[in-house]
């Protein structure tokens, strides 16, 4: 596990073994605001974009000077959605050939 996060494990995992589409972003996201981009993609290729656009939102939030300065769009929300899942179909697909494509949350 990420040594500065607690170790919750994921309901989905918990009852089925398997991760989620977003099991390990947490910990990416984290990897990458600390500058360690190795760490974040091995967690999740996912993490460094997240990362990079909550500090974009931040940045937007300040300078508007509100907590939500603009609107998701539904279409933009459908993307986002349709790429998490198609990176965990990947990660699952990848897992069952015997390549190790989800970190064991025990690695540091």
């Amino acid at each position: 596990m990420h040594p500065g996060l607690p170790g919750w494990i994921c309901p989905l995992q918990a009852f089925t073994g398997i991760p989620c589409p977003t099991c390990f972003l947490t910990r990416a996201t984290s990897a990458a605001l600390t500058g360690n981009l190795a760490d974040s993609v091995r967690w999740h290729a996912f993490g460094p974009l997240l990362a990079a656009g909550l500090l974009w939102w931040s940045a937007q939030a300040i300078r508007r000077r509100e907590l939500l300065p603009w609107r998701l769009r539904t279409r933009t929300l459908i993307w986002i959605t349709a790429a998490l899942l198609s990176y965990w179909a990947l990660r699952l697909g990848l897992s069952f050939t015997g390549f190790n494509a989800f970190p064991n949350l025990a690695a540091p």
